[in-house]
């Protein structure tokens, strides 16, 4: 079995679709959206849902008001100033339980947080697992590991060999969570100063955990100089350029009609993303 992880050092780089082009590409294939904060490959793929499991956070604190004698020794100690007047706030409670151990009167208990929901869904190319996470929520990183590990047992029971995923952005706690055991790490990256910024973090993150990378420059054609800086970068950092892909409208249009570009095989950019994958896919069968 073989994963793939395709990742970005900010949001809207373009790595959704690519991502739904592999898809297409790959088939039939295990698919996973680690973006669990801001899931969006399901727009692209249209899934049908045959699974839903509820995510489960670190507990949440509640006062019982008939117990509680407004000690306040509860909201003197609370690391997070989450309790107020004999009142948890759920959003700043972390679950940490000091205060249930340090009631005088045990007034104080925890209770079941579902911070989350994760799916297993049927697309055209495979089957997909993906989560969408509470609104103020965190462990976005446990969610991650869960949907990872569901992508691998679909794998196994449907014998697929290969998991793209669309990773979360940035070098946060889901980005470190998708990279562990990985074959390959395909960072799609833009010709602009923040891009090439971007960029340098997560190559500084991927070499952090030992994990092999290659680049992909989208919309490459829109500043060359750049374009030629991050080349330049990749050739130090000895990372290969797999893909250069063109600005081409046509991909945005794709998306909005719930198509990976691919499917339109004729496009320049189409033909682009098509070489990238088979480079990748030679990489990560060897």
């Amino acid at each position: 079995m073989k994963e793939l992880l395709i990742i970005s050092g900010k949001g809207g780089t373009g790595k959704t679709s690519i991502a739904g082009s592999f898809a297409a590409l790959a088939a039939p294939v295990v698919l996973v959206d680690c973006d669990v904060d801001a899931a969006n490959l399901h727009l692209l793929l249209n899934p049908e849902i045959k699974e839903e499991h509820e995510f489960f956070g670190l507990p949440k604190a509640t006062i019982d008001k008939d117990k509680c004698t407004g000690c306040n020794l509860c909201q003197e100690l609370c690391h997070f100033d989450a309790i107020s007047e004999g009142m948890v706030n759920p959003f700043l409670c972390e679950g940490c339980a000091f205060c249930f151990y340090i009631c005088p009167e045990q007034a104080i208990s925890l209770r079941d947080n579902v911070c989350g929901h994760w799916f297993i869904s049927n697309t055209r190319y495979g089957p997909m697992v993906h989560a969408k996470l509470g609104i103020a929520e965190d462990n976005s990183g446990k969610l991650v590991a869960e949907v990872r590990k569901n992508a691998r047992e679909a794998a196994k029971e449907k014998n697929l060999e290969i998991i793209i995923t669309d990773g979360p952005p940035g070098i946060g706690c889901p980005v470190i969570s998708s990279l562990s055991g990985i074959d390959l790490a395909l960072i799609v990256t833009e010709p602009t100063l923040s891009g090439i910024h971007d960029l340098k973090r997560v190559v500084g993150l991927c070499k952090h955990f030992g994990v092999k990378t290659a680049v992909c420059i989208n919309k490459y054609d829109l500043d060359e100089k750049n374009t030629r800086t991050i080349e330049e970068y990749c050739a130090e950092e000895d990372i290969q350029v797999v893909g250069k892909i063109s600005f081409d409208p046509s991909v945005t249009k794709a998306m909005l009609n719930g198509r990976p570009v691919i499917e339109l095989a004729q496009l320049n950019v189409s033909q682009q993303i098509n070489a990238m994958y088979n480079l990748i896919y030679r990489q990560i069968s060897t």
